[in-house]
């Protein structure tokens, strides 16, 4: 339980917070004006101090070197509880990444807890990325995460990406006592500099005034404006994107953003389900993303194609959603609903039609050279063999250019009991590959526009809740407005839901939550105390919550005196365990 400190915005396991003290401090930031340590109980007992609003009180403890057995932790495990309770202010308690569990040292009430090992495993990655997640697992996900002595302008970023809510300058103050002139590049040693490349306080002197005291001073200011950048991007929801390219300055933080990537359960637990701003797919590491993965995971394994029709492949296109692009025109005006279409795309995989609006489907930015890599191939080759295994189609009539996109047809051919045809000749817009696929596709009946809606509210249904659920919810079904904004209506024409395009999601009333909870489709439910909620339910009031749940997802709110629907704040685990925030908004309620 924290009564200090709170998340306000997420970006993945990244957070931005605020430490509640007499003068807040946005996280994640440095805490070396704020922190106060009572002191290590290793050579002495340790009063715990006096009460102090505008500090965060290390609690008396004990710290253990990376590798320390968790029995060695549990025998010298201090009493957090009760000095904690001591104590009318912020607290934080010193925690193993060895033995996180040990000495109920994860259930005492703080605020924060300090990392004793960072210092052996930054610079390792999976030592790294093992530390963290197992911490952050073990404690309340309010609780701010410090990591003392061990951030620099080069790997604060990665450090926040992982989880970490606060560091300290002491390391970039060492660096530049020893002469190592610190950016967010790397470092450099000052004989080496004929000129100083930052325009901070400290380096508006002349190269020859500035010293090893100046380069101390440079060196916490670079740190501090790195931090500025990464608060920036996590309000952006776009610190991934700069991870991936800063990351490159050096192998070990690589190493580390591969190894949570490898860690699926515990970035995927933490990704929304959408996000508003573009996913920019630059490096061949955009693949391992969760919400990558769980896009390709949930077309394989949620997705039902309903359509009787042979199934057309096409490219992507630069333009999304991809039925706007001029290319994506050209074979809709030759296909004329005789047969569904899917798009090929790295690095998402497989696009049916019906969830081209589908985060991440179209907000990503790819880069476009013409040259697939083996990572590419391999992964939406993959994708595309367990839809097909999935789906069936009398045919598929690959309708791609012979780069990269014909090469991974003809391996899923190889693997797939399903015939395929090949339609392009040079490339897929051209007068003589149009006319090969409007050919192809002679005989073949129409499917309708009714069919064609009531398919795409049915698919988003599975993909947002789990595979059936768009015929247990759905089955009867009719659609009202245009394409994309359908609104969804029984046969009362009570509306159940509508089509949100910005997502390609859908949004649900209390009637259609009503059905889906009757039904048995599966359900994400928040269960709240005794109170009826306006506007949104705060996580003290969460009594508990499915761990399936993750941020952005639709939820339906039950409680003894309310039922209501809306849009998940934070993913389940976070509800049950947090104190503060927003756990849903909701949209829709009524008192029972």
């Amino acid at each position: 339980m924290t009564d200090y400190f709170e998340v306000h915005e997420r970006d993945g396991a990244a957070r931005l917070g605020e430490l509640r003290l007499d003068t807040p401090l946005t996280t994640p930031a440095l805490a070396d004006d704020v922190v106060r340590d009572a002191g290590s109980l290793w050579n002495a007992e340790r009063d715990v101090p006096a009460d102090d609003d505008a500090a965060l009180t290390i609690l008396p403890h004990r710290a253990y070197p990376a590798g320390t057995r968790e029995e060695v932790v549990d025998a010298f495990a201090p009493d957090y509880a009760e000095s904690a309770a001591a104590v009318d202010g912020a607290t934080a308690a010193v925690i193993s990444g060895d033995a996180p569990n040990a000495g109920g040292t994860a259930d005492a009430s703080v605020d924060a807890y300090v990392l004793s090992n960072a210092q052996g495993v930054v610079g390792h990655a999976s030592a790294f990325a093992d530390a963290v997640i197992d911490v952050r697992e073990a404690v309340p996900a309010d609780t701010a995460l410090y990591l003392s002595g061990v951030a620099t302008p080069l790997n604060v970023a990665t450090l926040v990406y992982a989880g970490v809510d606060l560091v300290d300058a002491k390391r970039a103050r060492v660096k530049g006592s020893q002469g190592k002139y610190l950016t967010d590049e790397g470092e450099r040693f000052l004989e080496d500099l004929d000129e100083l490349p930052c325009s901070c306080p400290a380096c508006q002197v002349p190269r020859e005034e500035f010293d090893r005291a100046a380069c101390e001073e440079h060196n916490v200011n670079a740190l501090e404006a790195e931090l500025r950048r990464v608060r920036r991007r996590i309000r952006e929801g776009r610190l991934r994107d700069y991870v991936e390219g800063q990351a490159r300055h050096e192998q070990w933080l690589t190493a580390a953003f591969r190894e949570l990537d490898q860690q699926y359960a515990y970035v995927e637990e933490r990704a929304p389900v959408a996000r508003n701003n573009e996913l920019a797919a630059a490096t061949s590491d955009t693949i391992r993303r969760p919400e990558i993965q769980r896009f390709a995971q949930r077309v394989s394994e949620r997705y039902v194609n309903r359509f009787r029709n042979p199934l057309v492949l096409v490219p992507c296109s630069a333009r999304k959603p991809y039925s706007e692009s001029q290319s994506h025109g050209q074979f809709h005006d030759a296909i004329q609903f005789r047969a569904h279409l899917a798009s090929m795309t790295s690095p998402i995989g497989v696009v049916p039609q019906e969830l081209e609006l589908t985060y991440p489907a179209q907000h990503y930015d790819t880069v476009v050279t013409g040259r697939w890599s083996e990572d590419e191939k391999q992964f939406v080759a993959e994708v595309l063999r367990r839809y097909l295994e999935r789906n069936e189609y009398p045919r598929v009539i690959a309708h791609v250019p012979a780069d990269g996109y014909r090469e991974i047809c003809e391996r899923v051919e190889e693997r797939v009991d399903v015939p395929f045809e090949y339609t392009v000749e040079d490339h897929p817009t051209t007068t003589e590959s149009i006319g090969n696929l409007m050919s192809t596709l002679d005989g073949e009946l129409k499917y309708t526009k009714r069919e064609r809606q009531h398919n795409t509210v049915r698919a988003i249904a599975d993909y947002m809740l789990g595979d059936g659920a768009g015929d247990d919810l759905f089955d009867e079904l009719n659609t009202r407005s245009r394409y994309p904004k359908l609104q969804v209506r029984d046969d009362d024409e009570e509306l159940l839901a509508t089509m949100v395009p910005t997502y390609g999601a859908l949004a649900f009333t209390l009637a259609g939550a009503r059905r889906w909870v009757e039904g048995d489709a599966p359900t994400k439910r928040v269960e709240i105390d005794s109170f009826v909620p306006q506007g949104s339910v705060l996580a003290p009031g969460v009594v508990d919550a499915d761990d399936d749940i993750r941020v952005g997802d639709e939820v339906v709110v039950e409680g003894p005196r309310a039922f209501a629907v809306g849009r998940a704040g934070m993913h389940g685990a976070e509800m049950r365990s947090s104190t503060r925030g927003i756990a849903v908004d909701v949209r829709h309620s009524e008192e029972l």
